[in-house]
């Protein structure tokens, strides 16, 4: 129900009008009569009501007074001014205070009833207004940030846009833009292409760092996008960046990567967003994780480019060889190489993939298949580091296979030279050079080689311990210590003393002394 107060300055139009309108029936209910102006403010400050149905003409506060004072404390409350015929004119001074009913006396009940009902269909019909507008503003305040997303997109690749779109977006966000010096900065997300991580990250910077206009996502890179107030303190936005790494990485266990522009007019957002975008793809050289600015730029323009040669032929004896270390050192001086050359990227690819390609004719035909598959993995490595990783993994598979196969085959020979070293130790002409050439038909300097890679000694010295092992067997089965004999029998040609000399190497005494020994 709503709330009316009567307020006249003759009693019975005041009584008459108060028992003869059917108030219930009007959707209001009467709280209260007073005498006069000063006596109705009273009323109106107690009571607050919603309708105030007033004469104009009354003693010490007026009609019109009392509209003017209770409009400025109580803007909502609605007037009904009664007037005389010749108060009319008078009246219509309280035009400036928004009253627009007038009812001229003597009025009856049905006059009031119907004065009353058209002022609560306006209340009504201003109420839903107010409602509409409200919730008008609170859906485009809930749209805004989305709206400010869509502008930034678009101001950075429509190349449209201009000082007039500026204006109307200051008016739209209420911001200053056209002549704002600002600074963009682009963050990625190291092996993530969830938005649920853009928009973490986002809330997290608008958190962090001071002076973040707006924000947007670039969705083909998967990458924010933020517009930021500049303040010419490049040092602190640094700090401020890097807080917002360790905060997201604390969250998700990811790495941050962001590159930040120059500072610019606004006027020049699309130049600056061309610049971050270039310092972004200096990422494959500086790896994910970093903070890329116009200077690792400056330095890569700075840098000679001359050329990267790959020598295939030391590049592949080494994989041949085994040499597994050798190989990984090699392939970090190649890389750190292309770090600091830094060629367009296509360019570095292509020499990646060269390398690649030298090692995948090493595989045997029929094993080529998987490493050949392989390449669309490669392809999807999007930074210097990955491909490095990569390129050193399969390098040392591959030479470690290499590596196993020569051992194996090493193994092969050197399992013969034993046998020939079991069946031909009592020839005291056996040597390293007459088994290569004449038995297994290879080269003496290589074949003594792998003899000692695999059972850790040299030919000859292998030959004359496995003669005095022989001896000493012989010694424990007979007890027979006739030097001359034992240099006969086991390979020494009857060169006694010699025999003697090499059996105290082995055994640490003479063979009489160990004959005594085994007493």
């Amino acid at each position: 129900m709503y709330k009316v107060l009567l307020v006249d300055d003759e009693r019975m139009i005041l009584e008459g009008i108060s028992s003869v309108v059917d108030w219930q029936a009007s959707g209001t209910e009467l709280v209260g009569t007073a005498r006069n102006g000063l006596e109705a403010y009273e009323r109106i400050v107690e009571t607050q009501p919603d309708i105030v149905i007033s004469d104009i003409s009354m003693p010490g506060l007026d009609g019109i007074g009392l509209v003017a004072k209770t409009c400025e404390q109580f803007p909502n409350i609605r007037f009904i001014m009664l007037s005389g015929y010749k108060d009319f004119d008078y009246a219509r001074r309280a035009m400036q205070y928004g009253v627009k009913h007038y009812l001229v006396k003597p009025c009856n009940e049905q006059q009031i009833e119907a004065a009353i009902a058209e002022l609560l269909a306006e209340r009504a019909a201003e109420q839903e207004r107010e409602l509409f507008v409200s919730r008008m503003r609170e859906q485009f305040s809930r749209m805004l940030p989305q709206v400010k997303e869509q502008f930034l997109k678009e101001f950075i690749s429509n190349k449209m846009y201009g000082s007039r779109d500026l204006a109307y977006y200051e008016r739209l966000f209420h911001m200053q833009l056209s002549d704002r010096t600002v600074r963009l900065v682009l963050l990625r997300a190291e092996n993530s292409n969830e938005y649920e991580h853009l928009f973490a990250l986002k809330n997290i910077a608008e958190e962090v760092l001071e002076g973040v206009l707006m924000g947007t996502t670039i969705q083909l890179h998967d990458e924010l996008l933020l517009l930021l107030d500049d303040s010419g303190d490049i040092k602190g936005l640094m700090e401020g960046l890097n807080e917002v790494k360790e905060v997201f990485a604390s969250f998700y266990k990811l790495e941050l990567t962001a590159a930040v522009s120059e500072a610019g007019r606004m006027e020049e957002l699309r130049q600056l967003y061309r610049n971050a975008r270039q310092y972004m793809t200096q990422r494959f050289y500086v790896g994910g994780g970093s903070l890329i600015t116009r200077q690792d730029v400056a330095l890569s323009d700075g840098r000679e480019h001359n050329g990267f040669e790959l020598d295939e032929e030391q590049f592949t004896m080494m994989i041949k060889s085994g040499q597994v270390q050798e190989v990984e050192t090699e392939i970090a001086g190649l890389f750190t190489t292309l770090g600091e050359q830094r060629h367009d990227i296509a360019v570095t690819r292509s020499y990646v993939l060269q390398l690649y390609a030298v090692m995948l004719r090493l595989y045997p035909e029929d094993e080529r298949s998987a490493p050949t598959a392989r390449l669309a993995e490669l392809s999807r490595l999007d930074t210097l580091t990955g491909l490095h990783d990569f390129i050193r993994q399969a390098a040392v598979e591959l030479t470690g296979g290499y590596y196993r196969s020569n051992m194996n085959r090493q193994s092969s020979v050197v399992n013969k030279m034993l046998r020939i070293i079991e069946d031909n130790y009592i020839n005291a002409e056996l040597s390293l050079n007459g088994v290569a050439n004449q038995m297994l038909y290879m080269n003496p300097d290589y074949l003594g080689k792998i003899f000692k890679k695999v059972t850790g000694d040299n030919f000859s010295h292998y030959v004359n311990r496995y003669r005095i092992e022989r001896a000493m067997e012989h010694i424990r089965r007979s007890g027979d210590v006739k030097v001359f004999e034992l240099a006969e029998l086991f390979g020494f040609g009857g060169n006694s003393q010699y025999f003697s000399q090499v059996f105290k190497k082995v055994t640490g005494m003479t063979p009489t002394e160990y004959r005594r020994c085994g007493e």
